[in-house]
């Protein structure tokens, strides 16, 4: 097996990803940030974990540099055969499409403070796909859970949760709607892309879930949820995944994931 390079792999997702090659045997590359090693070296496959989620308002320039500089200076300078770049399907959010398709256009706002997070993922899309030589692809994530206590996002924070109480009180509003995509199917769909993956590819469920279902699972189970909030939201996109699907890629759903974990729980 080809070397495979991480970078970002102190996060939730790179770290699932080193892992997982770790447990396959491969040969992986785990620079930490600024390691000169980046360009002076081979890197095989790289997988791209680097970037800023829940504080990028704050730290807009770090942003920046993660999303974009180092791309622009790994497409420049670094020596690799393939190139996989995280971005995330918030980008979709404000097309206005009832389905996120990679072939859509992107409608980003520039004079919102909050578009930073997409305008600089669209802009790390484009130097992959057009300045890596033909060498690169983009996987627009959805929303990545898994249940450890460390992990981070809303229905991980929640499931976490679930394992020390069964009375939840929920910052957020039942019509909340998500797609959520387990960290372990994110792992096994970037590496694949890193070996076949081609432009821009989905890497989600394909299933719009409500805080509300998501409720309903634990409920079944016997939690008690209650929320602070009761907005009433649009929904986002449903997400097309046909071309995760042509990898071979099959996504587990996240309901019937959640309601085998907590009998999992159930019968500790």
């Amino acid at each position: 097996m080809s070397l495979t390079t991480v970078i970002g792999a102190q996060g939730f997702v790179g770290a699932r990803v080193v892992a997982r090659l770790a447990a396959e045997g491969a040969d992986v590359f785990a620079p930490a940030k600024g390691d000169p090693a980046l360009f002076e070296r081979d890197l095989g496959q790289v997988i791209y974990c680097a970037g800023l989620t829940a504080d990028y308002i704050q730290r807009p320039f770090d942003t920046v540099s993660a999303h974009v500089e180092l791309v622009s200076r790994m497409a420049r300078q670094a020596r690799f055969e393939r190139f996989v770049y995280l971005s995330s399907i918030r980008l979709y959010d404000s097309a206005g499409d009832d389905v996120g398709r990679e072939t859509a256009p992107l409608s980003l706002a520039v004079d919102n403070p909050r578009s930073l997070y997409d305008l600089s993922k669209a802009l790390g899309e484009n130097l992959t796909l057009t300045q890596m030589g033909g060498r690169g692809t983009v996987a627009r994530l959805a929303n990545v859970y898994d249940a450890g206590p460390a992990d981070p996002g809303f229905l991980s924070e929640w499931l976490a949760r679930a394992a020390t109480t069964r009375d939840i009180e929920l910052d957020s509003s039942p019509a909340v709607t998500r797609d959520y995509v387990h960290a372990d199917d994110v792992a096994e769909a970037l590496i694949r892309m890193a070996k076949d993956g081609e432009g821009v590819i989905n890497v989600a469920s394909g299933q719009l879930v409500s805080n509300a279902d998501l409720a309903a699972c634990f409920e079944a189970g016997g939690w008690r949820i209650r929320f602070r909030r009761q907005d009433q939201l649009s929904p986002p996109p449903r997400i097309d995944i046909d071309r995760l699907r042509a990898l071979g890629l099959a996504p587990r759903g996240v309901k019937d994931h959640v309601a085998a974990y907590l009998r999992e729980l159930s019968n500790r």
